[in-house]
């Protein structure tokens, strides 16, 4: 079985409505091309700047931001992973991507489980954890072409967390992500290239695209890496929607001549998930 998958990587700015606008357009225009599944970047209704997510923050499901993946998702029929969004639930933020189904059902959500508190050498300084709580879930959902795992940027550098995905039964892992312009050049594609190598699945990276004004820049280059490592999609810094296949026999094949998974020796080291 195959079925396509297309990145929206758009542009974010201080203007909810018009990112809110800008990504219904591109999720249609995707659903209009053939994609099954889609995908939105990380924060992709406000700025990639932890002091603003309070001020950005929705309540699921009333939220102007999930109302609209649900309502995109049903009317293109497709399966969405929309990126992340400041969630607030209680007194606490979390970023959160929420995934959703052709009938524009809620199928899951995941919640940024390792925050990005930084301090780089080029200058960059970022604390998530100043405004944002950590999630503690590992997120698989199901849809009608396979199961599919869900991180959000910083939980990508985790290979325990995207091992357990593909344990679960991932097939295809999806992290909305902002890498910037440290980060991504040097670690961006490679570390995408690793995760699928080891767990033999499909990952696939959607950022925002890059804006040089921005407080926060972003990397772009959003892609789709095969299971034997190859990046099969790829955009460039710009506003673009990617578009590539996923082969689900391609999986079974690398994982019959190359069994990583099955060769474990779970007699001598094992990986436990203690979800809360």
């Amino acid at each position: 079985m195959s079925f396509q998958v297309a990145v929206c990587q758009l542009r974010v700015d201080e203007d909810k409505q018009k990112n809110l606008s800008r990504a219904r357009e591109m999720i249609d225009r995707a659903a209009a091309a053939g994609a099954a599944l889609v995908v939105l970047p990380e924060m992709f209704n406000c700025p990639y700047v932890s002091h603003l997510f309070p001020r950005y923050a929705e309540t699921y499901p009333d939220g102007e931001s999930v109302q609209m993946l649900a309502e995109a998702a049903r009317r293109g029929g497709i399966y969405l992973v929309g990126g992340s969004i400041p969630e607030r639930d209680g007194d606490r933020v979390y970023n959160t991507s929420f995934i959703f189904g052709p009938d524009g059902s809620l199928l899951g959500r995941h919640r940024k489980v390792h925050l990005f508190d930084v301090e780089l050498a080029s200058g960059l300084v970022v604390k998530e954890s100043a405004t944002l709580g950590a999630g503690n879930r590992i997120t698989v959902v199901p849809t009608g072409m396979c199961p599919i795992g869900v991180a959000i940027c910083y939980d990508i550098r985790f290979p325990e967390l995207i091992r357990l995905m593909a344990l679960k039964g991932a097939r295809v892992i999806v992290v909305p992500a902002a890498f910037n312009m440290t980060t991504g050049p040097a670690h961006w594609e490679i570390i995408f290239r690793v995760r699928a190598i080891d767990n033999q699945v499909y990952l696939v990276g959607a950022s925002p695209a890059r804006d040089p004004l921005a407080a926060y820049v972003s990397y772009g280059h959003s892609l789709v890496v095969d299971p034997w490592g190859r990046t099969v999609g790829l955009a460039g810094e710009t506003e673009q929607i990617v578009f590539a296949e996923i082969n689900l026999e391609l999986i079974d094949g690398i994982r019959r001549e190359l069994p990583l998974l099955r060769h474990r020796r779970t007699d001598l080291y094992d990986l436990l998930s203690r979800e809360q």
